[in-house]
C-alpha cells in the first residue's frame, strides 16, 4: 500500500473509528479496573456523604473476570497429524505464553476481545498479545475472516499501520497524521489473531463486564444507601422535651459531661424523656444480598465467588453450585484455544515450518484446575488405563501439576531404563529374530 493510501485510510477512517471504540473501551476499563461510574448525590452533599460513596464501590465486575480467567490456563499442545509437537511449541516457550496467556485471556473477557501479534523475530516468530484499545483492527467479514485486511496499533509514541505486507509507522505530530517509514514484514496476511469472548454471526462480541454493569451499579448504590443509614442513623437518638435549653454551646457541653452511667435522670414538672428508634439495617443487608444473587445469576457466576459463603455443603451440591461456571469456562477454551492454535500456525509459518503451518488437527489442552486430591486423580487415570486399555505413558501429562517438560523427562528415562518387562520382552525379540535367522 503507498504512502498516501496509508495515511489517508488513517486519517480518515482508522483513527476516527478507533477513538470511538477507544471511548467505549474506556467506560468498560474503569468498570473492570475498580474505577467505576461515581454515584450521584445530590448539589448539597456533603464531604462525608462523598466519602461514604467511595466506600462503598466494590469492584465486582473485576471478580466476575478473575474468577473465570482463573479457569483457563494452557499448558500444552497436541495434533492429529503427529505426535512430535516439539517444533510447534517452541515459539510458545520463547514467547514465554505460559505466563502471558493470561493477560490475552483475561483482556478477551473483560473488553469482549483482545488480539496477539506475530511478527519475524531475532530468534524465530515473536508473539505479543495487544489490547483492543490499542489495536483497532478492521475485517472484510468480522465474523469469519481469520485475520484482518489491516489494523492500526498505538506503541511507544507512534501509530503503526500494518496491512499483508509491511508495518507502516507513523507519528502525530500537532493533530497531523505523518509517515515515518516502513518494514516490510513478509507474513502473508496482517498478522493480528483475535481473541473473541463470545462471537455472534454480526461480529459482535460482549465481554465480562459491559453487559453487567446495571448489576453492579444497583450492588454499590444499595450499599451507599446502607451506608448512609449505618453513619447517621443506626443508634437511639435520647429526646427529652419540656426542658429549657441551655444558655450556650459551653453550657450544654457541660451538662452532658455531668451524666453518668449510673446517674438517673431528673426533671422539673412536665419533663419528659424518651428516644427515637434507630434504623435497622436488615432491610439493606437483605437488598444487597438479593443484588449480588442477581449478579451472579445473569453473569453465570458461582454466588458463593461473590459472597465468599460455602457452609456445610456437600461434594455433590459444590459440583451442582459450579456447573454453570465449568459450562462457561468451557465454552471460552474452545474459543480461546483455537486462536492459540491459529497464533503457533503463524508462528510455523514465520518460521518455515509449512507442515506444522497446515496443521488444522490441532488444539490445546489446558490445565485441569479443580479441586481434587492427586488420589483422586491417579485413581482416575489408573481406571483408564486398565479398563479402558490406554497405554500408561499416554495419560501421564492428564496428571495434575505434571507439565509436558515432566513428561518428556519421564519418557526419556524409560528410553534409557527400561523395565524389567521391557528388558525381557527385547531379549525375547532378539532370541526370536536370532533363531528366524
Amino acid at each position: 500500500m503507498s504512502q498516501t493510501a496509508v495515511l489517508e485510510l488513517t486519517n480518515d477512517v482508522l483513527l476516527p473509528a478507533q477513538s470511538a471504540e477507544r471511548a467505549r473501551l474506556d467506560v468498560i476499563d474503569k468498570w473492570w479496573r475498580w474505577n467505576p461510574e461515581e454515584i450521584i448525590l445530590p448539589a448539597h452533599a456533603d464531604r462525608e456523604q462523598k466519602a461514604l460513596r467511595e466506600v462503598s464501590e466494590t469492584p465486582w465486575l473485576s471478580l466476575v473476570v478473575t474468577t473465570i480467567a482463573q479457569q483457563l490456563v494452557c499448558e500444552l499442545i497436541r495434533s492429529g497429524e503427529t505426535n512430535d509437537v516439539e517444533a510447534l511449541w517452541k515459539p510458545w516457550q520463547r514467547n514465554r505464553m505460559a505466563s502471558r496467556q493470561r493477560a490475552i485471556h483475561r483482556a478477551a473477557l473483560g473488553y469482549g476481545y483482545a488480539y496477539s501479534t506475530v511478527m519475524p523475530g531475532d530468534n524465530g516468530a515473536a508473539i505479543r498479545g495487544r489490547s483492543p484499545r490499542d489495536l483497532y483492527a478492521v475485517y472484510q467479514d468480522p465474523a469469519i475472516d481469520e485475520y484482518p485486511q489491516y489494523y492500526l496499533e498505538r506503541g511507544n509514541g507512534f501509530l503503526f499501520f500494518v496491512d499483508d505486507e509491511a508495518k507502516h509507522t507513523l507519528l502525530v505530530k500537532d493533530g497531523k497524521v505523518e509517515y515515518v517509514t516502513h518494514n516490510i514484514h513478509g507474513v502473508g496476511v496482517a498478522p493480528a489473531i483475535r481473541y473473541s469472548n463470545q462471537i455472534d454471526l454480526e461480529g459482535r462480541m460482549p465481554g465480562e463486564v459491559e453487559p453487567f454493569i446495571g448489576a453492579a451499579k444497583r450492588i454499590n448504590k444499595t450499599d451507599y444507601d446502607r451506608m448512609l443509614v449505618q453513619h447517621y442513623n443506626s443508634w437511639k437518638i435520647r429526646t427529652a422535651t419540656g426542658m429549657e435549653k441551655p444558655g450556650d454551646e459551653a453550657e450544654g457541653q457541660r451538662l452532658k459531661l455531668l451524666l453518668r452511667q449510673q446517674d438517673i435522670l431528673v426533671g422539673e414538672e412536665g419533663v419528659e424523656f424518651g428516644t427515637l428508634p434507630e434504623t435497622p439495617l436488615d432491610g439493606f443487608i437483605s437488598a444487597h444480598e438479593s443484588d449480588v444473587e442477581s449478579l451472579a445469576a445473569v453473569s453465570q457466576t458461582p454466588a458463593h465467588a461473590l459472597t465468599g459463603k460455602m457452609i456445610n455443603l456437600s461434594a455433590d451440591a459444590i459440583t451442582e453450585a459450579r456447573a454453570m461456571l465449568d459450562l462457561k469456562a468451557g465454552e471460552r477454551k474452545i474459543g480461546f484455544g483455537d486462536s492459540h492454535c491459529q497464533t503457533l500456525r503463524l508462528a510455523s509459518h514465520i518460521e518455515g515450518r509449512e507442515r506444522d503451518a497446515q496443521d488444522f488437527t490441532l488444539r490445546m489442552e489446558w490445565a485441569d484446575l479443580q479441586s481434587r486430591s492427586m488420589a483422586q486423580a491417579a485413581d482416575a487415570l489408573g481406571k483408564m488405563a486398565t479398563m479402558l486399555g490406554i497405554p500408561v505413558e499416554m495419560l501421564w501429562d492428564r496428571i495434575p501439576g505434571v507439565t509436558p517438560e515432566d513428561v518428556k523427562v519421564w519418557k526419556d528415562f524409560k528410553d534409557v531404563n527400561p523395565s524389567a518387562d521391557d528388558k525381557l520382552a527385547n531379549s525375547l525379540i532378539a532370541q526370536s529374530n536370532g533363531t528366524n535367522g
